[in-house]
């Protein structure tokens, strides 16, 4: 593959001409390699992992070290997609020295290209910090997976006029901050739209239409296997989950019926040699 690094510089670019960005997850070195082979744009490292790789009910128990222990392993599975990581909960809500302190451990210790955080007006002086150290920040307004007891669970954000207002002004207000990018999730689509013609930074939609300037899924649920959480905007464009599970139990039934290994699956031993192993523990 010959494509050069993704940067910051090609994203606008796409933006300016009209041509889509695409952005996917990935969890750990594998599903990075994938991801990157496949030619995606962004590979985000979400906190989206401390449900889908850690078990954990919500994305709120992630910590620092989980993100950068799973950075680190996506950024040697990536060599041409531009990478961002996930700020945790409380790496970067309560005070603004810590937030830069964290964003740059994602990008020294995780090796990512830039970081993400949830929030709108209300973070502009951490975004503002960060950016002023010399890091990129991608914005994410609509539904804040961080915030979801706060806004009553996973649901649809700007549905009625006032709100709808409320997000563009938030849009605004981060790109005047200094993103270069925000990521929209479950925002009605033409409110997606208005928003992305306003801000001369590329929008990343979740479940907020085509009018965004890209698009984001998370791996597992575009493979389908992640089945806990199903989002209405979802596609998904494989079955793995059931693949995966046949392929276990087919090799179950090998071992268990003596299929498995056969000769093709060991290592043979020369004949002089067997021989004369079994003499010397004979003796």
């Amino acid at each position: 593959m010959s494509r050069k690094k993704v940067s910051i510089l090609d994203l606008q670019r796409k933006k300016d001409n009209g041509r889509s960005i695409t952005m996917l997850t990935a969890y750990d070195y594998t599903g990075a390699m994938l991801v990157d082979q496949a030619e995606i744009d962004i590979i985000l490292v979400g906190d989206s992992l401390g449900m889908v790789m850690l078990g954990y009910e919500n994305t709120v128990p992630v910590t620092m070290a989980e993100m950068l222990h799973h950075c680190r392993a996506v950024a040697r599975g990536t060599q041409f997609a531009f990478t961002v990581g996930d700020l945790p909960f409380l790496s970067y809500q309560t005070d603004i020295t810590e937030a830069v302190r964290n964003a740059g451990l994602l990008l020294k210790e995780g090796r990512m290209d830039a970081v993400k955080l949830e929030g709108g007006r209300e973070m502009v002086p951490a975004i503002e910090a960060i950016v002023r150290a010399g890091m990129p920040v991608m914005g994410h307004i609509g539904l804040t997976p961080q915030s979801q007891s706060k806004l009553g669970g996973y649901r649809v954000q700007g549905k009625t006029a006032v709100s709808a207002q409320n997000l563009l002004q938030d849009a605004l207000a981060l790109e005047a901050a200094g993103c270069f990018s925000i990521v929209l999730e479950a925002v009605p689509e033409p409110v997606a739209a208005v928003i992305s013609q306003k801000l001369a930074i590329p929008t990343i939609g979740i479940g907020a239409g085509a009018g965004c300037d890209g698009q984001v899924l998370v791996f597992h649920d575009l493979l389908g296997m992640f089945d806990r959480l199903q989002p209405r905007f979802v596609k998904e464009y494989a079955n793995l989950k059931q693949t995966i599970l046949d392929a276990f139990v087919a090799y179950r039934d090998d071992v268990v019926n003596g299929r498995f290994p056969a000769a093709e699956h060991t290592y043979p031993m020369p004949e002089e040699e067997l021989a004369e192993f079994r003499r010397i523990i004979k003796d």
